[in-house]
């Protein structure tokens, strides 16, 4: 067996089971399969803009009539198999959604995502990308959604972690969103200039991103922006991929379960009242405080 496996395996052998189903591994075999096992279309695309091209990963509804478009934005740690298989997921409650891999081309050799030799690696180049340059990427990535023949016109963003604060920040950026879906990501520093409802999902056991929940909230409600945010008990961040990994901790499970039937809700609640709104409204209820968690899933 090679040295690096041996000590890897050494290291997880220390590790609390809690905290071992929380680290998320550079490859996602679980992950993988559900998504091989998905009866829907789903594609690799280029994306030229600028003078970069773009890799993204779409997948469309099994649905007859045009659908909305969900720009999804990956964790940390690159186009993994876990974000192309939520991406699926969201696909299969009728939207077209495009993850695009904002690793395009900056891989060893000009590779993805898939080109990085391990996770640290892959942390590292998320961490160091140009904030100007992701903006322009998820503009792109939006573009072309809202340009498909079966797109319906209407735009949602949602990200993951890293992709979380991210989607907040492209909430500051881009008005034509009809609401933005923040998971356990931070708030941007000016939230003046957002449009869209933002709606928040955090972990309980998240101190270092949950701290930051108060003053975000106060911001929207000074900004007269609607941000609801609601905290999951008990869970840690990454919730979502952690909370379906096969060795996911009770906690997690809840938490991810729940909050993918509330995103689900709001998906559908957003989408119904965009269509009988004017195009770009401009967003002025009040903030809602902490929300207490209540149980969605279906009874």
């Amino acid at each position: 067996m090679p040295r690096q496996t041996l000590k890897l395996l050494a290291t997880f052998a220390v590790l609390p089971l809690a905290l071992l189903s929380a680290l998320p591994l550079h490859a996602q075999d679980w992950a993988k399969a559900r998504l091989d096992a998905s009866p829907r279309h789903r594609e690799y695309v280029s994306i030229k803009h600028s003078d970069r091209t773009l890799q993204a990963f779409v997948v469309y509804p099994e649905v007859k009539q045009k659908a909305p478009v969900v720009v999804l934005i990956h964790e940390i740690f690159g186009l993994s198999d876990w974000a192309r298989e939520m991406a699926d997921e969201l696909a299969a409650q009728g939207y077209i959604v495009i993850a695009p891999d904002l690793l395009t081309g900056l891989g060893p050799n000009g590779g993805n995502s898939d080109a990085f030799p391990n996770q640290d690696a892959t942390v590292k180049a998320v961490s160091g990308l140009n904030p100007d340059a992701v903006t322009a990427d998820l503009d792109a990535a939006a573009d072309y959604g809202k340009k498909l023949p079966s797109a319906n016109g209407k735009l949602f963003v949602t990200g993951f972690c890293w992709g979380g604060g991210k989607s907040f920040a492209f909430a500051t950026h881009r008005h034509d969103l009809s609401a933005a879906f923040v998971f356990y990501g931070p708030g941007p520093s000016d939230v003046s200039a957002i449009t869209a409802p933002v709606y928040g999902f955090y972990a309980g056991n998240d101190a270092r991103i949950g701290a930051t929940v108060p003053a975000t909230v106060d911001a929207m409600k000074a900004a007269g922006k609607k941000f609801e945010p609601v905290t999951y008990d008990g869970s840690g961040h990454g919730f979502m991929r952690a909370g379906e990994a096969p060795d996911a901790t009770p906690e997690n499970k809840k938490a991810r379960a729940e909050a993918f039937t509330r995103l689900s809700q709001l998906l559908k609640q957003t989408n119904t009242a965009a269509a009988v709104s004017t195009p770009h409204p401009s967003v002025t209820s009040k903030a809602s405080t902490k929300k207490t968690r209540r149980s969605l899933l279906p009874r």
